[in-house]
């Protein structure tokens, strides 16, 4: 292990997912990288957000959490054997959740880290009775708060850059991202309102580029069928690339997902479509250009409403 000398401490920050939680978590994770200015901060997350993480600046190493099945005990001995080798001095738990919490008792019979979390018997326990009924970025502007740590800002995506040439996107593009939970239908905005959302977007000089997982990828080429300058770049960038094509595009439209996190923290003006599947008090895209959307159902919303919320002639 790595000698940081007498005073150099070891901090443990733990952020498994998911994207959107990941996006912003990373405004406490610089307030963490701040307070512990001189120390060594090591970043647990999952494969998905490895890169991204490191990419933002907020740590000097990120480590990969293999989130070991209940059953499978030579995992469990090996995450314990990671945690317990990192001599760490605090962990301040970001996920917050019984799997996140379950790692504290992986440091038994000790010694035991300060922990910052909501783990029964951790030294910082965030007990706030409402801290689920709290937006996240208050959640966990509070907890830290408890830890010691009371300057929380919003995430900032400008260290986040990368070469997206590949892509071939035009000078003037929005994002479209309408992919979410593939087990949250109702979150979903439904896709003939934005296949008519592309057409409308072909006649203002703004070419609609759609975005999304490789899983995402039919449903993005179906949207821009018979469209005359929609993209389809959905399977085809890194986080890191799509932090880049957000930060420049004109503006994004998209279901509460990750991505739209991504383009409200990019500071581009997002227009957000939610129904009652999810709560803009506990979730909402945070940033000066957000507008939420929302309807009881997304079948309610027509696209007439949304393209008058867009930043273009003949919009708002």
């Amino acid at each position: 292990m790595q000698n940081l000398g007498h005073d150099r401490k070891r901090i443990l920050v733990i952020k498994l997912g998911a994207l959107g939680d990941v996006i912003q978590a990373l405004g406490p994770m610089a307030a963490i990288r701040r307070h512990h200015a001189g120390d060594h901060i090591t970043v647990l997350t999952t494969e998905p957000f490895r890169a991204l993480i490191a990419a933002a600046g907020v740590a000097d190493e990120v480590i990969v959490d293999a989130r070991p099945r209940f059953a499978d005990f030579g995992k469990w001995l090996a995450l314990r054997r990671t945690l317990r080798a990192g001599n760490y001095a605090r962990v301040y738990d970001l996920q917050t959740s019984d799997r996140s919490s379950s790692y504290f008792r992986l440091f038994w019979p000790g010694p035991k880290p300060e922990w910052s979390g909501i783990a029964a018997g951790c030294s910082h326990r965030h007990a706030n009775p409402k801290r689920d009924f709290m937006h996240t970025v208050e959640r966990q502007a509070e907890q830290l708060a408890v830890a010691g740590i009371e300057d929380v800002a919003l995430s900032d995506l400008g260290p986040i850059v990368n070469d997206i040439s590949h892509l071939k996107l035009p000078p003037r593009y929005c994002l479209i991202a309408p992919g979410g939970a593939e087990h949250r239908l109702a979150k979903r905005w439904p896709r003939d309102r934005y296949r008519d959302l592309i057409r409308k977007l072909d006649g203002t000089g703004i070419c609609p580029v759609v975005c999304g997982t490789a899983s995402e990828r039919p449903l993005a080429e179906a949207l821009i069928e018979g469209s005359i300058t929609a993209m389809n770049i959905a399977g085809e960038t890194s986080l890191i690339d799509l932090v880049t094509a957000a930060k420049r595009a004109i503006f994004a439209v998209g279901n509460d997902n990750g991505t739209m996190h991504i383009a409200a923290y990019a500071g581009i003006p997002s227009i957000v479509l939610y129904s009652h599947a999810s709560d803009p008090a506990l979730c909402a895209q945070r940033g000066a250009g957000v507008t939420i959307l929302r309807h009881q159902s997304l079948q309610e919303l027509g696209v007439e409403e949304v393209y008058a919320a867009l930043p273009i002639s003949g919009g708002s």
